[in-house]
């Protein structure tokens, strides 16, 4: 099993950071409370609350300083986005990972951020956590399943997942590291330097705002690029949001997914409580898991 960065304790230093899309400083505050209830320090960076008008936090340059800054700084051991959005293509092929590879520590988000999380398994091999961002902190959110699992992942507690029964399961079981994340990224991914790995993998995939022909394309992009016929396994997690054209596509998210992979003998989890939803699951990627998929539905471990 390949090392990771140390898991948080009581004291750790926690940097919020927004690279790619302009969050509010209202939206990320009820997390920095979190947090600091939890016990760890926070450090708050320059783009958190940088209206500049536009889409994003910041000019290119002020959002890769900012995330540069986080991953210079010696006392940070875990850095935590504001949101995603769009934005880390345009600054990833600029930052220096000298000093986190010193000293490795925890980058998390989901969604653009998978730009981020992918580059660093594929060109340094390591463990990142696909994860709640700042805003899904919330009052009522707090003592939710979901949110304790990202403090047991973070603080590295044992991890275990289940999901419901579906149609579209195949059975089987396997025991791989586990990759993914937006299936929109994966695709816009391939064929760069942060290009992910599948082969011999479980790969977990999500997406939101898509049209079913979008998922259509995204998914035979993978196929074409040879990502998934070599996987130890397939994890559907939520599909949100997804619309369809005046004249029907005439397929269901499930049915599209299922096509691009019924021809292969690994195990297919759909239902996985993970993605661009209320309940979103924190997965450790390029660490080693357990998937037992059966007639119940589906089982995930990390193993240590």
């Amino acid at each position: 099993m390949n090392t990771h960065p140390p898991y948080l304790t009581q004291g750790s230093t926690i940097g919020i950071t927004c690279p790619a899309g302009y969050v509010s400083h209202d939206r990320v505050s009820y997390a920095i409370k979190t947090f600091e209830d939890w016990g760890f320090k926070v450090i708050i960076g320059n783009t958190v609350g940088n209206d500049t008008g536009n889409y994003f936090a910041g000019t290119d340059d002020e959002r890769l300083a900012d995330l540069q800054a986080m991953l210079d700084n010696p006392e940070v051991d875990a850095i935590i986005m504001g949101r995603g959005g769009y934005g880390l293509s345009r600054i990833i092929d600029k930052i220096d990972f000298s000093a986190f590879l010193q000293k490795p520590k925890w980058i998390t988000g989901f969604s653009d951020i998978v730009v981020v999380l992918n580059h660093v398994q594929a060109l340094y091999n390591m463990p990142v956590l696909h994860a709640p961002m700042c805003g899904a902190f919330k009052a009522d959110s707090i003592d939710t399943g979901h949110i304790r699992n990202f403090h047991d992942a973070i603080t590295g507690k044992p991890l275990t997942y289940e999901t419901p029964a579906s149609v579209y399961n195949r059975p089987g079981s396997a025991e791989a590291i586990l990759t993914g994340g937006n299936l929109a990224i994966l695709a816009h991914l391939t064929g760069s330097v942060s290009e992910v790995d599948t082969t011999g993998k479980l790969l977990f995939i999500e997406d939101i705002g898509e049209h079913y022909y979008h998922i259509d394309r995204l998914m035979l992009n993978l196929k074409r690029a040879g990502k998934l016929d070599k996987l130890a396994g397939l994890i559907i997690g939520s599909f949100t949001e997804i619309e369809d054209t005046t004249r029907p596509f005439g397929q269901t998210v499930e049915e599209i997914i299922w096509d691009k992979v019924k021809e292969y003998d690994y195990p297919v989890c759909f239902n996985f409580p993970c993605g661009h939803q209320e309940i979103n699951y924190t997965l450790s990627l390029n660490m080693k898991h357990r998937l037992v998929v059966d007639t119940n539905g589906g089982y995930l471990e990390l193993l240590r």
